[in-house]
């Protein structure tokens, strides 16, 4: 990637979490980046284009601390994992979401599935799925109930995990990461 291609970037990301993705348009963010429209036009193709390279790469960042964060806790019992992970996103939101997560705000405004980003959107919720039903199959949910056990249990922390998002971008009560690590501790003491 260019130089000027990594500014735009950068640019959009700025102007997109903090404004809205509709209400930055391509002249604003070519004007941010010290670049043409030409440019940004040659590099990218459309501005739907730099929307998915804005959300896969904040996705693409999150997996990372995320990795390295459950990896500093692998051989741990399952219950410190998913923990762990509400642990990241309250790090990954003092740092980088002060305005919540971009892929609910970008759903928020993409609605339409056959927009090109909103596969992106979608795929990083699946994918936060599948890490909390892995980790509630672990965790040894499933019991009596097998799959259907963990795939619940799963799903509850999922739910817990995006309301811990929303409650942070939206700023209705202090530490709402902690507030549901606390209650994935509650929750896992009865598993």
């Amino acid at each position: 990637m260019t130089p000027g291609a990594r500014r735009v970037l950068r640019a959009a990301e700025r102007l997109f979490y903090e404004r809205g993705i509709h209400a930055v348009g391509v002249d604003l963010i070519a004007a941010e980046a010290g670049v043409t429209k030409k440019t940004l036009y040659d590099r990218f193709g459309s501005k739907e284009q730099i929307v998915v390279e804005y959300l896969a790469g904040r996705d693409e960042r999150w997996r990372e601390l995320l990795a390295a964060r459950l990896d500093a806790v692998a051989g741990r019992e399952p219950a410190v994992r998913a923990v762990a992970v509400f642990e990241a996103s309250r790090e990954w939101a003092v740092e980088y979401g002060s305005k919540g997560c971009s892929m609910i705000n970008a759903h928020a405004e993409i609605g339409d599935p056959s927009h090109p980003a909103y596969p992106v959107i979608t795929g990083q919720k699946r994918w936060m799925l599948d890490l909390f039903t892995r980790l509630a199959r672990e965790i040894g949910a499933g019991g009596a109930g097998g799959a259907a056990g963990a795939d619940r249990l799963g799903r509850t922390l999922m739910l817990l995990h995006e309301g811990a998002l929303v409650a942070h971008g939206l700023g209705v009560f202090p530490d709402p990461f902690g507030h549901a690590a606390d209650e994935v501790r509650d929750l896992l003491g009865r598993v």
